[in-house]
């Protein structure tokens, strides 16, 4: 409904009295004190009238930035800026944080989503207009009618839609207003942690905590749910255990990259495999943002495309009610690990150039229902280059190994001095000049990721000598960020196979990026670690001809 905005209509301003009048009818529980905060008597209020996708027309109430709340069909709803002022303004019902995604997205909150709590789910009518909170925190993220009585709901084994959801936090209705997070409300009823680990993992599903399910019931409630929240399950529960025990303070900011591939997936359960195209998520900068939504850490993108972990709260509920799954190591024992851990899973990402269609070739290229900014690969360029010569009958008849220039080849591959000269050229000069004339991207793949497109040439890793004082070397090491490696690890890991010190410092004249920088020369030892463990092919490292001759001491 009202999470789909299309257009917006008319703004005009209104006496809040009357609007305090259908307020203080509608949301009883209110004080008179909390009506005049929320509708103020002085200050006018601005109306806004928008439309949704079904055309239906939605009164929208702004005081000062923010949309405080909407109406449709002559019924009033608070919108999630007001709730956060008023969180117990109408009964609560929790769910499960990634769910806020697909809630966002459209969709309405499925009775598995619920989670049950000790206490008791609230006591609602079919009907009754009812806030969304996500576990751990009390601040509503969305509103919504329920569409049956809770007793119809728990009559109905907690399956099936039990929420027509209208606006959430995230929405277009949301962003009218100042777009800001919801913030942190400690739940009221203070559950024993004990508990809190028992719902969780009884919803989770992941394994059998409380001594009376049986492992049949596990096993049929198990196969109830979609490979789809099967996966989501997963993502949640490597994630939980990966920041508990896995990650320490020291590590960050840590790449997102290593996160999910080096600590996440050493928290995932034998015979189990992550993978974020199966969850509803479909990347895992999603799922990230799920998290960061819910506070329990911080995302930044450190360097072009490469986003960081820069901040998580360890004293989050979700973390401290998380219980580690049996036969896993205890936290002490994964930190000695660790370091193991991580040369042996990484992997160098796949790097494929790829080539954009500049203002200039669209000439040549158009003829293949190609456009300025198209992205093609090598041997796509070469097929349409081959393809055009032969269909505008271009192969010289006498020497197949030359193409005649034509108007739109003479535009597009010469230089205004080669014009008048120039009126063959050879196939692979035809094709080299092609591609010198696009614009240069290039694809990463990081293993398990999406790919990301960048523009440019990718840099190589860059390896420098400098002299420092009193004639010392230092070995300066750049750019590894963009081939997926987290600097402090390659500083450790060199420091400790080189026993030299090496320390991480702000890359001057780039924004967001750390170099590495270790005492002595020690390109050897570098390339060894770059070449051999890490397999980075040798095209992407710059500076290996820099090795001290050898005849030194070994």
């Amino acid at each position: 409904a009202s999470r789909k905005k299309t257009q917006m209509k008319t703004n005009q301003n209104i006496d809040g009295r009357k609007l305090r009048s259908d307020v203080a009818a509608a949301f009883p529980s209110l004080s008179t004190e909390q009506l005049a905060e929320l509708v103020p008597n002085k200050e006018e209020l601005n109306v806004i009238k928008i439309y949704s996708h079904k055309g239906e027309a939605i009164t929208v109430y702004m005081n000062h930035r923010n949309p405080i709340l909407f109406e449709v069909e002559k019924v009033l709803y608070p919108t999630v800026y007001t709730l956060w002022v008023y969180p117990d303004l109408l009964p609560a019902f929790a769910t499960w944080p990634p769910v806020l995604q697909k809630l966002a997205g459209g969709a309405d909150l499925m009775l598995p989503g619920v989670v049950v709590p000790p206490s008791g789910l609230p006591q609602v009518q079919r009907g009754t207009l009812c806030a969304v909170t996500l576990l751990g925190n009390r601040a509503p993220v969305a509103v919504g009618v329920a569409t049956m009585s809770t007793e119809e709901m728990l009559a109905a084994g907690m399956k099936g839609k039990g929420f027509a959801v209208l606006h959430t936090h995230l929405d277009h209705l949301w962003e009218y207003g100042d777009k800001s997070s919801p913030p942190a409300l400690a739940p009221l009823v203070t559950d024993s942690p004990e508990q809190h680990v028992d719902i969780r993992d009884l919803s989770l599903r992941d394994r059998d905590t409380s001594e009376d399910a049986s492992t049949e019931d596990q096993q049929e409630a198990e196969d109830s749910r979609t490979p789809q929240e099967q996966m989501d399950a997963l993502f949640n529960q490597c994630f939980f255990h990966a920041l508990k025990c896995r990650v320490k303070k020291s590590d960050l900011p840590l790449l997102t990259s290593t996160f999910l591939g080096s600590h996440m997936v050493s928290c995932c359960p034998a015979g189990k495999q992550l993978d974020i195209k199966k969850s509803s998520y479909k990347k895992f900068s999603k799922f990230l943002q799920c998290m960061q939504h819910q506070r329990i850490l911080q995302v930044k993108e450190l360097s072009k495309g490469v986003e960081s972990i820069v901040d998580v709260d360890w004293k989050h509920p979700d973390i401290k009610a998380f219980a580690v799954p049996e036969g896993f190591s205890s936290a002490s024992a994964a930190q000695d690990s660790k370091s193991e851990d991580r040369e042996q899973v990484y992997h160098a990402p796949e790097i494929i150039p790829l080539y954009g269609v500049s203002t200039k070739m669209i000439p040549l290229f158009q003829e293949s229902g190609h456009r300025k900014g198209s992205i093609l690969s090598s041997s796509e360029v070469r097929n349409i280059i081959i393809n055009y010569v032969k269909s505008n009958e271009l192969v010289d008849e006498t020497n197949k190994n030359f193409v005649k220039v034509n108007a739109i080849l003479c535009d597009c591959l010469l230089d205004k001095s080669e014009q008048d000269e120039i009126s063959h050229l050879k196939w692979d000069e035809l094709l080299s000049r092609c591609l010198e004339r696009l614009q240069p991207l290039h694809q990463v793949t990081f293993s398990g990721q999406e790919p990301v497109v960048r523009k440019g040439n990718i840099e190589p890793i860059d390896i420098s000598i400098a002299q420092r004082s009193s004639n010392k070397k230092v070995t300066i090491i750049k750019n590894l960020e963009l081939y997926g490696l987290d600097p402090q690890c390659v500083a450790n890991t060199l420091q400790q196979k080189v026993q030299a010190s090496a320390t991480i410092s702000p890359a001057p004249g780039t924004k967001d990026r750390v170099q590495v920088q270790i005492q002595g020369n020690q390109i050897h030892h570098l390339a060894k670690m770059l070449l051999e463990e890490y397999q980075l092919p040798r095209k992407y490292i710059q500076g290996l001809e820099k090795a001290p001759k050898l005849g030194r001491k070994k």
